[in-house]
């Protein structure tokens, strides 16, 4: 009988299998393979309402609050968010928790004829992302789910998540990233993004810069949808940090004021993040049930979202984030400020070549006393020296080190570099957060 340990050897063989296709990080913009692969297997992508959420920043947080929302409320939920920190299957979730190795290598192992017929029918082989959605859409089928809570891995309109026909769709803020395959403005971003908003749904919408609200409404009207937007048909009403995270007041679109909800997560996004959710859980639950005040209570205390302003040590205080632009890396040196005000932060930074490095380095420059500069596992990583002569250019000399392993990195922020009152900021990609993480917790 085989063990968990033989399990997780039969998943890294999969996950093998996977990384030989085309990367998730250069899609091919078509449906066409994806679907025929969900239709071989049953329609699987239909068997569910979902929620379906697209943006630059927030959308893992915002998945993982929505689904804890909705479970708090009786549902049986199933989750997808996209990249993962540290394990394949922490990105499919039954019920708030990860699936286990051998439920995805058994749904692999049953859609692998079907991933071979695609390919030889297909002008084109399936990506990695492809299949993968493939499997995780038989995963949620398998579990008997009462609702999908699904995350786009890149854009929207031909994302292979965009074959859900989805009650409602979310918008989180966006901005510029992915500009090689998405477009070179916030505009052109947009344009792909709302490609998920869907004919006569509902779609919750956070708070936008002024070029993207125009594109936003022009889908909208052209599919009939019904629009929330943040700041005139729900909001954050008020906010108050506390050492465990924050307490907030947040008003819904149907009119209700939530009091005293105790969200364990640190900076005012991850508020706003929180508004956004519960917008899309009254929209998915409505008008059969309303959102039960004790319930959203329960389902905000019990949120959690890993990689995101985690407070992973106290002697010092190490903090890993997944910014990975310079929108995140602005948000993520708020939320320092916001949360731990007084603290001197040092900052250990691995950043992906194919990003806008400097722009990132220019947001944390104002939070961080001094940088240990490094790289991560990545084949996309900036090396290190590199990293460091453009850290070099934008904090100076005295206030750049450089280390040439994340580990090495953070052993010399931890025990050399810290003051009493100091903190450790590690960031910079998600690759980066997964592999402190992995050092750390």
């Amino acid at each position: 009988m085989a063990t968990e340990t033989d399990w997780y050897q039969e998943l890294l063989e999969v996950e093998r299998e996977l990384m030989a296709r085309a990367p998730e990080s250069a899609p091919q913009p078509s449906l066409d393979r994806v679907r025929a692969l969900a239709d071989l297997m049953g329609g699987t992508h239909q068997a569910y309402p979902v929620v379906h959420l697209t943006g630059t920043n927030g959308k893992t947080t915002t998945s993982r609050i929505t689904e804890a929302v909705l479970r708090a409320h009786g549902l049986k939920t199933g989750g997808f968010t996209s990249p993962h920190l540290q394990s394949l299957v922490e990105r499919v979730t039954i019920d708030g928790r990860p699936l286990s190795a051998e439920r995805f290598v058994q749904t692999y192992r049953r859609a692998r004829p079907y991933l071979d017929e695609v390919d030889r029918t297909q002008p084109i082989i399936m990506s990695y992302f492809e299949a993968f959605m493939g499997v995780v859409f038989a995963a949620l089928a398998d579990a008997k789910i009462d609702v999908g809570i699904i995350e786009v891995g890149l854009g929207g309109a031909w994302d292979a998540t965009n074959i859900v026909d989805s009650a409602v769709s979310v918008i989180t803020p966006i901005d510029l990233d992915h500009q090689k395959f998405l477009g070179s403005t916030r505009a052109e971003i947009a344009r792909e993004k709302a490609g998920i908003i869907k004919p006569g749904s509902t779609v919750v919408i956070a708070r936008q810069v002024d070029e993207v609200r125009p594109v936003l409404t022009e889908r909208i009207e052209q599919v009939g949808a019904t629009a929330y937007w943040e700041d005139r048909d729900f909001a954050v009403l008020s906010r108050t940090a506390t050492d465990a995270g924050q307490t907030l007041r947040v008003r819904t679109p149907s009119g209700a004021v939530f009091d005293g909800l105790e969200l364990p997560l640190h900076g005012a996004h991850q508020a706003q993040n929180t508004a956004v959710a519960l917008a899309a859980a009254e929209a998915l639950l409505a008008p059969r049930q309303p959102l039960d005040p004790e319930r959203v209570r329960a389902g905000i205390a019990a949120a959690s979202s890993p990689g995101r302003l985690e407070v992973v040590g106290s002697h010092p205080l190490t903090v890993i984030d997944a910014a990975h632009n310079p929108a995140g890396a602005h948000t993520t040196a708020q939320g320092l400020v916001d949360a731990f005000p007084g603290v001197r932060f040092t900052g250990v930074v691995a950043i992906l070549a194919d990003k806008d490095v400097k722009g990132i380095l220019t947001e944390l420059e104002p939070v961080l006393e001094q940088i240990v500069v490094t790289t991560n596992s990545s084949p996309r990583a900036l090396p290190a020296d590199q990293l460091t002569t453009l850290a070099t250019s934008i904090f100076g000399p005295d206030r750049v080190h450089t280390e040439p392993t994340l580990e090495r990195a953070i052993d010399l922020a931890r025990h050399q570099l810290s003051t009493p009152d100091g903190g450790i900021l590690i960031t910079g990609s998600i690759v980066t957060a997964g592999e402190a993480r992995t050092i750390l917790t």
